[in-house]
């Protein structure tokens, strides 16, 4: 008896597959990153400077973060342009280290505006996601938009807060020292979370007609 394989009928990765990638890539940042670090982290951006797994991590998934953004294409010029320059943000966010504890910048501005720009475009997306989701007629799919909603406020929200902070000396962290690190991971886990949903693996928020699964031969539409 031999066991037949069936063929993909897509030879290329799925955008729905990129955004699990991402997701799952996004909300475990932070997470792995404190857990491997050998002290305790003012930012994420900071496990450049702890060495072994905290940086490997660090370095290594802001990579494949970049490497899926240059990927994606979305739907329209507009989401692949924004995808390409958000792609080179998270490689200099990986590049250019902080200006964290008595370290110092390697170029002044660069990781902080890589940082600002690749969440605001993020956020962008949130509202992208967003507007197709209220096309569609299922029920799952208006609760999406809602999610999407509210990931995309707490992005702006994080760079808000810390752009306040750094704009002011560090003043709202002399009242919350580990400020930066909350912003960076309400931010990226938000990022997450929406891509994560955007995907349409989650049960409870895609409706039986278009989940996805990786495994499947013909994802839906």
């Amino acid at each position: 008896m031999s066991l037949t394989i069936a063929q993909p009928r897509r030879k290329e990765i799925d955008h729905r597959t990129i955004k699990l990638l991402v997701g799952l890539i996004a909300i475990t940042l932070p997470l792995l990153t404190r857990v491997f670090a050998s002290s305790e982290l003012e930012s994420i951006s900071a496990s450049y400077y702890e060495g072994g797994w905290s940086e490997s991590i660090f370095v290594g998934f802001l990579f494949a973060i970049a490497a899926f953004l240059l990927a994606y294409n979305g739907y329209s010029t507009r989401e692949m342009v924004l995808s390409k320059i958000a792609s080179i943000a998270a490689l200099g966010i990986a590049l250019f280290p902080c200006k964290c504890g008595a370290h110092s910048e390697l170029v002044r501005g660069v990781h902080a505006v890589s940082a600002a720009v690749m969440f605001i475009i993020l956020a962008f997306f949130c509202y992208e996601f967003r507007r197709r989701a209220l096309e569609k007629r299922y029920a799952e799919a208006k609760l999406r938009a809602k999610i999407y909603v509210v990931c995309g406020l707490v992005i702006i929200l994080a760079v808000a807060v810390l752009g306040i902070d750094s704009m002011t000396g560090g003043g709202l962290r002399q009242h919350v020292a580990a400020l930066t690190f909350y912003g960076e991971t309400a931010g990226l886990v938000a990022f997450g979370f929406s891509w994560l949903t955007a995907s349409r693996v989650l049960p409870v928020l895609s409706a039986r007609q278009e989940r996805f699964s990786p495994l499947k031969q013909s994802p839906p539409d």
